[in-house]
């Protein structure tokens, strides 16, 4: 396999580029990679660049970019995420997870029974972090955009783009109801509670911005399982 590197900034095919210490230093000592050796960029603009090292130092990294290869990998439907704030191990495994999977976009935000609380400076530097995880997922998965990670501090301020879907246990309205959305529309909200799950106040703030509850099968999932199963589910119907 090849390997893939998210650079950000421009790439023009026919010219060489340098690239980062930190990407040099992967390269070197974690890939065992040299000069000549076969490297995919992507800038998250869509599509990837087939390129090759040129040099590869302790001081300086390049490589040439040979072609543009204009893929997409993505889904027909784009996914938004609206996850509650919950443990930060928990959002970690979800947005690596969420993202191979093939989420467009993750608003983690705060509710009402939410555990995790951040002040401005630490809440900067944990999306900084998180953002970087959706990055790496990325490499890993051979997807060529990148999704986006916002923190929102009011439940009132959620985002709803296309149909919007809120997953609670006390409903009747269940998957197979809605199903027709996942292949028909070109955006579908999720939002999705923390550790305790939803409040009542949650609930009824969710429907007044146009979140419709909706049941997942039978078992009650843990916080950071339900954003993978909904996707992997998504998958499977437009396969």
């Amino acid at each position: 396999m090849v390997c893939r590197l998210y650079i950000d900034e421009d790439i023009s095919v026919g010219s060489s580029m340098g690239l980062p210490a930190d990407q040099g230093h992967y390269l070197r000592t974690v890939m065992r990679l040299g000069p000549g050796s076969p490297v995919i960029l992507f800038n998250g603009f869509g599509g990837e660049y087939h390129s090759t090292i040129e040099i590869l130092t302790k001081q300086e990294t390049s490589a040439y970019i040979e072609s543009f290869n204009d893929v997409s990998r993505e889904m027909p439907v784009r996914v938004h995420i609206v996850q509650a704030a919950c443990r930060s191990e928990k959002i970690d495994s979800l947005l690596q997870k969420a993202t191979e999977l093939g989420a467009a976009s993750f608003s983690i935000i705060r509710s009402e029974r939410s555990s995790l609380k951040l002040d401005a400076a630490k809440r900067d530097k944990r999306v900084e972090r998180w953002q970087k995880i959706v990055i790496e997922a990325c490499e890993q998965s051979e997807r060529t955009m990148i999704p986006q990670v916002q923190w929102i501090e009011k439940l009132s301020d959620a985002p709803n783009k296309g149909p919007a879907f809120t997953l609670h246990p006390d409903t009747d309205t269940s998957w197979p109801e809605q199903r027709h959305h996942f292949s028909t529309a070109a955006d579908i909200t999720f939002a999705i509670g923390p550790e305790g799950g939803w409040s009542h106040r949650d609930i009824e703030t969710l429907a007044g911005l146009g979140f419709q509850s909706l049941t997942f099968g039978p078992r009650i999932m843990r916080t950071e399982t339900a954003a993978p199963a909904l996707l992997a589910a998504i998958q499977s119907l437009l396969d």
